[in-house]
């Protein structure tokens, strides 16, 4: 058998990869694998494998390196292929894709398509995606729906398309799909109804905005002038009227949260957006007070690394101010990047904030 092979490129010491072997380390994953010589297998760092005697391995580069040396690869890590973190994420999007097919797919088949059990698929995909299958599909269809619903000539044609079996069984579901039926949102909303009410708070003035379902918008702007024409932009074609007293006692409830992110948001929301906005917008409510994130950091949060620029259109789109904390994502540099309600509001948050969490 050939020695180790050293790994300059991730300039390791041996104590160092025997300790990343010891603690199962998934980041040291890739960076080299280790042979146990009395069993002739060589695993990646992380492997679940009983745990071998130090003076029986050996480490390598890479796997080649490894099946030079005589060694065979472990039938529980597979380190010869890609990492466990990497097959996690194909898990995902082979679901995925079974989930954006017409036919309807269940838990346990869409858990036995990745040779997982349900309940461990389950926690996999929502910990990926931030929401559950049922909830990524309902997601899904409900966007494909926007769109069909602008093309198609009868709206049981757009149900169709966008993979809903039949009338009946999207009707049950019509609500909560698009915020409103069909045939509203054809119409652009023009038979729903928004509340809102003016009011200001430390960042200035502010408009809260309710729905049937909940808080649907949280604006800023420096008048309110700004603030109704962004209101008509966002609901072109719905009525928008002056909240109640009611409203007005809830409305409270957002300026003090606006004026202190620790004080809890309990009131329920209306969030409205495609499923991957939705993905974004949820790993940005997990953000603590005081944290900060690049937009390379929050896509792969999502385990989306590539999406860097999709993930940034998400938090423009944004349209609860605050409540969505997009102004906690900034440049990879902490520099601060772009936020629709204007760069100094994003500086005075974050320099707020921060002040919070160390007191």
């Amino acid at each position: 058998m050939k020695t180790a092979t050293s790994i300059s490129a991730v300039a390791l010491t041996d104590e160092q990869r025997w300790q990343a072997v010891c603690n199962r380390d998934e980041q040291r994953d890739g960076q080299f694998v280790f042979a146990v010589r009395t069993t002739g297998i060589f695993c990646r760092p992380s492997c679940r494998s009983r745990r071998p005697l130090r003076e029986n391995v050996a480490f390598y580069a890479d796997p080649a390196s490894a099946l030079d040396a005589g060694f065979r690869p472990c039938k529980r890590c597979r380190p010869d292929s890609t990492s466990p973190a990497q097959q996690r994420q194909e898990k995902v999007e082979k679901a995925c894709r079974l989930l954006a097919q017409d036919a309807p797919v269940t838990l346990e088949q869409l858990a036995d398509a990745v040779a997982m059990s349900p309940w461990h698929f389950h926690r996999l995909f929502k910990t990926t995606t931030g929401m559950t299958p049922k909830r990524w599909q309902q997601a899904f269809r409900a966007r494909r729906l926007q769109h069909t619903l602008t093309e198609s000539e009868t709206i049981t044609d757009a149900v169709l398309a966008a993979g809903f079996p039949d009338n009946s069984s999207y009707y049950r579901k019509a609500d909560a799909a698009l915020g409103m039926t069909a045939s509203q949102y054809r119409r652009g909303g023009d038979d729903t109804t928004v509340h809102y009410a003016l009011s200001r708070s430390t960042l200035g003035h502010c408009l809260v905005a309710e729905s049937e379902r909940g808080i649907c918008a949280v604006l800023l702007a420096d008048d309110d002038d700004a603030l109704l024409a962004e209101l008509q932009h966002i609901f072109p074609n719905a009525r928008r009227e002056p909240g109640s007293e009611r409203f007005a006692r809830r409305v409270a409830q957002v300026v003090q949260h606006l004026d202190d992110a620790r004080i809890a948001f309990t009131l329920p929301l209306d969030l409205r957006g495609t499923a991957f906005q939705l993905q974004v917008w949820q790993a940005l409510r997990a953000l603590a007070p005081g944290e900060t994130v690049s937009y390379q950091t929050l896509a792969e949060r999502i385990g989306r690394p590539k999406a860097v620029r999709a993930v940034a259109s998400a938090c423009a789109a944004n349209k609860l101010a605050i409540v969505v904390p997009c102004h906690r994502v900034v440049r990879a540099d902490g520099g601060l990047s772009g936020y629709r309600w204007g760069a100094t509001r994003k500086a005075r948050l974050l320099q707020r904030e921060s002040v919070e969490k160390e007191s």
